[in-house]
């Protein structure tokens, strides 16, 4: 092989040799580069946060309810007939036993002319047929047939005075009617309301209590609430539960019952309920901007060597402006209060305790 040739092979060598290296030193600056942004990119963000402390805390929950009357019914005549007076005024106080209206009972007093009469003359039957079985001048039998005529029409007696009876429609309780539906000279029949009649001397409470609290709930206990339109606080005895959680919606049915003293709280209003269910000496207590819900539940984040970390909470009860946890955080936990949403779990944190 000639030197020219030699030559030109070693020269293509080095030049090839010179053209890899170059490319090498490129892709490492560009290397370089990418990893420097990447670090930037996972700058630690700044967030707000907070020592989890155990503090005294009455739980309790908030509830809705509604306000029941104490006793309520829809006033009915037993039997049908026309109206002949009415003996109320829409919206008075009535009192137990009252007459409220009266029924035309003229034919029934007919009646009862008629079946008095019978039973004169099946008394005199029967006392004379009585005498006649002391002399052996008839039966027994024709004495039991004489004795019998007399005790159905005494019967027949009774049953048209309980008929007159239910021509006088009574209050079954005291309290107030409402507006009346019938007139004087009304024909009524069993299936016409009359009035409706409500006591609210005292008033009922209902309201429902979640599957998980039901055990919480006891009769004596106290409840408080409010109505809409009124700024005053009112309390409740409970007096009675539902002896089984209504599977449809999971809640157990209490009733509880205070007096409505000035009468202001009228059946079927809307009530917000607290209950009261336990004292807590070590509850933990977190800011409501803390907690964000998910999918199957509710998440906190905690920072953790530096970094976020999701935790999965449960809750209890809420004030204006925290929330009871009652599981899924210990005392001591640095718990991120602001500035969460845009966390991941594992993102780097520098926190700021508050």
């Amino acid at each position: 092989m000639s030197k020219k040739i030699t030559f030109f092979l070693i020269f293509l060598l080095i030049l090839v040799a010179g053209l890899v290296s170059y490319r090498l030193f490129v892709n490492s600056k560009n290397n370089d580069k990418n990893n420097m942004g990447a670090t930037a990119g996972k700058s630690a963000s700044t967030v707000f946060g907070m020592v989890a402390t155990g503090e005294a805390f009455a739980d309790f929950l908030l509830l809705t309810g509604t306000i029941e009357a104490n006793e309520i019914v829809e006033v009915r005549s037993e039997i049908s007939g026309l109206v002949e007076s009415l003996n109320f005024m829409e919206g008075a106080t009535v009192n137990a036993g009252q007459v409220l209206i009266s029924i035309n009972d003229a034919e029934l007093r007919a009646q009862l002319s008629q079946a008095q009469t019978r039973a004169t003359l099946a008394s005199e039957n029967e006392r004379r047929a009585k005498l006649l079985l002391e002399k052996e001048a008839i039966s027994q039998e024709e004495y039991d047939i004489a004795s019998a005529d007399f005790r159905t029409a005494k019967a027949q007696i009774e049953l048209i005075q309980a008929q007159l009876r239910k021509t006088s429609v009574l209050a079954p309780f005291s309290g107030k009617v409402g507006l009346r539906n019938i007139s004087k000279g009304s024909y009524i029949t069993p299936a016409d309301i009359i009035v409706q009649l409500v006591n609210i001397s005292k008033i009922k409470l209902q309201f429902s209590v979640p599957e998980k609290y039901a055990n919480l709930v006891k009769v004596g206990e106290t409840v408080t609430f409010k109505i809409q339109g009124l700024a005053e606080e009112f309390t409740a005895n409970i007096y009675a539960l539902e002896p089984m959680i209504d599977p449809a919606s999971r809640t157990l049915t209490v009733r509880a019952i205070t007096d409505n003293n000035g009468n202001k709280l009228i059946p079927g209003a809307f009530a917000n309920v607290i209950l009261p269910l336990q004292n807590i000496p070590d509850a933990l207590l977190i800011p409501t901007e803390a907690l964000i819900p998910i999918q199957n539940g509710k998440k906190v984040f905690i920072q953790k060597n530096g970094k976020a970390k999701e935790v999965l909470v449960e809750t209890g009860a809420r004030t204006d402006s925290t929330i009871l946890i009652t599981n899924g955080i210990a005392i001591g936990d640095t718990v991120l209060t602001s500035g969460v949403m845009s966390l991941r779990d594992g993102s780097a944190v520098n926190v700021k305790l508050r």
